[in-house]
Order: C-alpha cells, then structure tokens, then sequence
C-alpha cells in the first residue's frame, strides 16, 4: 500500500466513524448554575445519537412491555444478568422463565467452576443490567462494579439492554464525579465503567466496525416513572 492509499483509507475511516460522534454541548455545567433540562429526553436523544437505541418510558411497566419484545426478537437461549431492585421490580426472572430463557447472574454462577462460568458467560445471548449513574450530555451509563453487579454482563453478551431511572440520570460528568466523592472514592467497587454506545473499533483495516469488542446492539430504557 503506497501513501496515498493509506491516507485515503484514514480518511474514508474518519469519515465513518462521524455517523456515531458525541457532539458536547459548548456549555460548561457549573454546581452554582444548574442547567434546566429534561435529563430522561436528553439522555434517550444522546444514547441514539452515539448509535445505541434510546427508549423513554412512562412506567416500569411500559418498560416490561419492551423488555418482553426484545426478548422475543433475540431469542437467547440465556441471559447474563444484574442482581439490581429495578430488575426485580421489572419481574425480569419471570420474563426470562415464561420464555425458558436460563437466568444467570451472580447467585446461580457462584457455585460453577470458574471454567464453568466463564463458558456459561460466554455463551450468553444477552446482558441486562441497570446502571449505577447515566450521563444525559454524552448518553453514558456509569457501571460501578461490585458482587451481583459485574461488568461483564454489560461487555461480554453481543446484545446489551440497560434499565434504568430518570432519577438515575445526572446532566454531566462533573455532577457523577461529584456524587462519586461525596460518596467516598475508597469505597467504591473494583472498576468504574463508562458506556457510551455500542461496541466500536476502527482497528481493522482502518474500517470503523461494531459489536468487536463488546456488545454491538445497545438498548437503554428510561423509566420516568416507577
């Protein structure tokens, strides 16, 4: 490959990679002057804008209801799940029993091998998690890890579904970090993960590609109200 070639090919990749850009606001948000926003609007908007699929809700139950579609189109044989009070709430362990899809989460791997859980993991068709925090500027979940709230639920299936709060949703990063630390940073889990958007690389060929690395359906239900 000669140069031209290659910068061709550079920019042909740059030009691909646009199609799911955050674009932040010029605003700077400041703890003295608050923005007034729709943080549950927004933050649905942006999860569309960085390629995944946003989703505003008025109830859990209407949450449920689309749950239940996305179940029906995927079809996995298990999902790979979070332990979270929303997820109860959602009756997502009756939703995956009714269409006798295996439930795995942290109670039911605990007594596997550890390469009985990583093939168990692996062969999952799904993750459904909550999240700890979302950012409604950029669209981002924030996903503190710790016993029945893995990471790898929201990395390793190819289909990633979130279910979260409007109460959950922060206008920026300085507001999470902010509740982070007053939270105690020494207490927090082994890992702080960011999702912004559906698994991307642009490390083949220069060709902007998903789903390689991670889950490349991203799916984000906001519930205004419970």
């Amino acid at each position: 490959m000669n140069r031209d070639e290659f910068f061709t090919r550079v920019r042909a990749a740059t030009a691909a990679g646009r199609a799911y850009r955050v674009h932040p606001s010029r605003r700077t948000s400041s703890p003295l002057a608050p923005a007034i926003e729709d943080l549950a609007l927004r933050m649905t908007a942006e999860v569309n804008a960085v390629g995944g699929r946003g989703m505003l809700v008025a109830t859990l139950a209407d949450a449920r209801l689309v749950v239940e579609e996305l179940l029906e189109r995927i079809a996995p044989g298990s999902a790979l799940c979070w332990q979270h009070p929303l997820l109860e709430r959602l009756g997502l362990a009756e939703l995956l029993a009714a269409r006798s899809i295996e439930l795995l989460d942290y109670a039911r791997l605990a007594d596997l091998t550890p390469a009985q859980q990583r093939e168990q993991c692996l062969a999952a068709g799904i993750g459904i998690t909550s999240a700890t925090l979302a950012v409604a500027e950029t669209g981002t979940l924030v996903m503190v890890a710790e016993p029945g709230r893995e990471r790898m639920a929201s990395l390793l299936p190819p289909v990633h579904v979130a279910v979260i709060t409007a109460d959950q949703i922060r206008p920026d990063l300085f507001a999470v970090f902010r509740e982070l630390e007053s939270a105690g940073f020494d207490r927090l889990g082994s890992n702080v993960t960011l999702i912004t958007g559906p698994s991307k690389t642009g490390d083949l060929e220069l060709r902007l590609t998903t789903g390689v690395h991670g889950p490349g359906e991203w799916h984000v239900i906001v519930v205004r109200q419970e």
